[in-house]
């Protein structure tokens, strides 16, 4: 029997089936809409009277957004009861200028986009476009943000609005997650700058002037060991030969105590003749 064969057979078949090329998500695909009840107040330019109508905005995320390159954001709107209605003059010729709020990125705050318009009667209904707004902007860096619904303006161009709405329900408006990847296709943690304090100056206190008293130390030299306190200078600088020392300093002349002493001994022996003469003389008499 050929079973072998058979059973080669079943299992390359099964494997065939349970290699399948795998499903993948389409790379373009959008991600899901984020859907808001905005209620707006709208004034009209010349007119006193405000108007207040809610509309139901839907936003629809980028599938692939890179920072430096444009992205669109798919912008959707609906009245949501009583719709806006045209001034007395009527409309003719203007456009729809749809607006989202951005935040998470830094310097980037808002998309903007164009919408057509008929002609519309006065008192009339102005009806929204039917067919989605591409809201454009170009983030500078990669990070996840939020998105959220903004003002709708209406007029021939978007720095002169004719007619101005302005959201009244911020807080209350779900955001939609806007991911943008870096230019290698991986996103980017946003840096949240964080406010630095500024430096406190504190004053600096002039120092207290403080009285001082110099005092003047004479040092004197203490004589070396073996020294004595006064060395008295000599009496006598020179002596002359043969002279006596006089305690002058100069020359005195010669010595004469042998002098005196010669004449006393010559005055003691006249004296000593004399004495003896007489007692001779004395005795010759008598």
């Amino acid at each position: 029997m050929r079973i072998r064969p058979v059973l080669l057979s079943a299992m390359l078949g099964g494997g065939l089936l349970l290699c399948q090329p795998a499903a993948f998500s389409d790379a373009s695909e959008k991600a899901a809409e984020t859907t808001n009840q905005v209620r707006y107040r709208c004034m009209t330019t010349g007119a006193a009277e405000t108007q207040t109508i809610v509309v139901s905005v839907g936003l629809t995320m980028p599938a692939e957004a890179v920072a430096g390159q444009q992205l669109v954001i798919q912008w959707r709107g609906s009245y949501a009861g009583s719709g806006l209605r045209a001034p007395a003059g009527g409309l003719s010729g203007v456009k729809v200028y749809a607006y989202a709020a951005i935040s998470g990125f830094p310097g980037l705050t808002s998309a903007t986009g164009v919408g057509q318009l008929g002609t519309v009667g006065a008192g009339q209904e102005i009806p929204l476009p039917t067919a989605a707004v591409e809201l454009r902007t170009t983030p500078n860096s990669a990070g996840t943000g939020a998105v959220t619904p903004a003002a709708i303006n209406i007029g021939e161009r978007p720095a002169e609005p004719l007619i101005e709405c302005e959201v009244t329900n911020k807080t209350e408006l779900k955001p939609g997650t806007l991911t943008v990847a870096g230019p290698g296709g991986s996103p980017t943690a946003t840096l949240t700058p964080t406010p630095t304090s500024s430096p406190t100056v504190s004053p600096t206190t002039s120092p207290t002037p403080r009285h001082t008293s110099t005092v003047t130390a004479t040092v004197t030299r203490s004589p070396a060991p073996g020294d004595s306190a006064e060395t008295p200078a000599p009496a006598v600088t020179r002596t002359p030969a043969g002279g006596a020392d006089t305690g002058g300093g100069g020359d005195a002349g010669w010595d004469g105590r042998p002098l005196v002493v010669t004449g006393s001994l010559i005055a003691a022996a006249a004296g000593a003749g004399l004495l003896l003469r007489r007692r001779t003389g004395r005795r010759r008499v008598a």
